[in-house]
């Protein structure tokens, strides 16, 4: 026992960034075999549970990231606690596979790619083991977001497509729930068919995500799931930018700008992405403006790597220093000016 909690607790140590705060460290720990931290000590109803699950939820839809990290540790160890000796085993591996789902969107966000491959592989056999195919379908989503991050764009894309065509079909039959995990499958086939540059197939994906659509609107922080017509053409427009269509993605945007988004997580990418076609035709003043108008939609989702390397590389184009206040967002987030 006592060499089991030194291999883990060394594991751990090795797979946990450099200057990583102790929540990261905590959370790092949670998804090793052995021991990890502390839960709460309480009762393991799965009510409770089920709640503690869908407040994660809305933590990261909210784009509290720094509250989810330390949430999040604790949640997993009452979870596998009570696996140990649930009487209704389906259910607690569907509430511990989407907290394993949660944790692998939480350490892309943080660009810690190593430790997300060990919370979708927990996320999997969670699913696996739940036999609930709206969890699967999610699990599988989680694990595309991942191979795309590590330049496997091919094999996600075959992934979800592989997935999908399981799924897919008799909208009118299905449950919202059923319909919003497969719609956002359906999505991160979007993005990784763009990533690769395949036209073709982000095609595909998008028509297939519309029809879905067509069945259901869950646009809420509160959701479990926030798949919607604008959840669609919030992608659709990171086609577009990804694709380098930046005049096209930007006549994608504006109608998005005039519509409310509930969901701050997705009202900051819809101006993270015009910030990128911006930054593609060169219009760094706008691209600013459109940044801090996501900082007022979720400031901590501003401060992740993906933006500021983004607002490093605008500040860096900006040889005249013509946007001093560009040039102190840069500052202001700790990278290059």
């Amino acid at each position: 026992m006592h060499r089991r909690t030194f291999l883990a607790a060394s594991i751990a140590a090795l797979a946990a960034p450099a200057g990583s705060s102790a929540s990261h460290t905590a959370l790092v720990q949670a998804l090793l075999p052995g021991p990890g931290p502390a839960g709460t000590g309480g009762p393991q109803d799965t009510a409770v549970l089920y709640e503690r699950v869908g407040s994660a939820l809305r933590l990261f839809h909210t784009c509290h990231y720094t509250e989810l990290e330390r949430t999040l540790p604790s949640l997993i160890a009452d979870l596998r606690l009570a696996a140990g000796d649930a009487t209704d085993r389906d259910l607690v591996s569907r509430l511990l596979a989407t907290a394993y789902q949660t944790t692998t969107s939480l350490l892309l966000k943080q660009h810690d790619q190593g430790n997300a491959w060990l919370a979708v592989g927990r996320a999997m056999a969670e699913a696996e083991r739940s036999g609930d195919p709206v969890v699967l379908a999610s699990s599988v989503r989680v694990q595309a977001h991942v191979l795309v991050r590590e330049k496997h764009a091919t094999e996600a894309v075959t992934l979800v497509r592989h997935t999908a065509d399981q799924l897919t079909g008799s909208y009118d039959r299905r449950s919202p729930k059923y319909l919003a995990a497969v719609g956002l499958l359906l999505l991160r086939g979007v993005t990784a068919a763009s990533s690769r540059g395949d036209r073709a197939a982000t095609k595909e994906f998008l028509a297939e995500a519309k029809e879905v659509s067509r069945y259901v609107t869950l646009d809420r922080p509160d959701a479990w799931a926030t798949f919607s017509p604008t959840n669609v053409a919030l992608h659709e427009l990171s086609a577009l930018v990804a694709f380098g269509d930046a005049g096209l993605a930007l006549q994608a945007a504006r109608p998005l700008m005039r519509r409310h988004i509930p969901v701050p997580e997705r009202r900051a990418a819809l101006w993270v992405e015009a910030a990128r076609a911006y930054s593609q035709q060169g219009r760094l003043a706008d691209g600013y403006q459109a940044l801090r108008i996501a900082e007022t939609c979720a400031a901590q989702d501003i401060r992740r790597p993906d933006v500021r390397n983004l607002v490093a590389d605008m500040a860096a184009r900006d040889r005249r220093r013509t946007l001093p206040e560009l040039h102190h967002f840069s500052r202001q987030l700790g990278v290059p000016a």
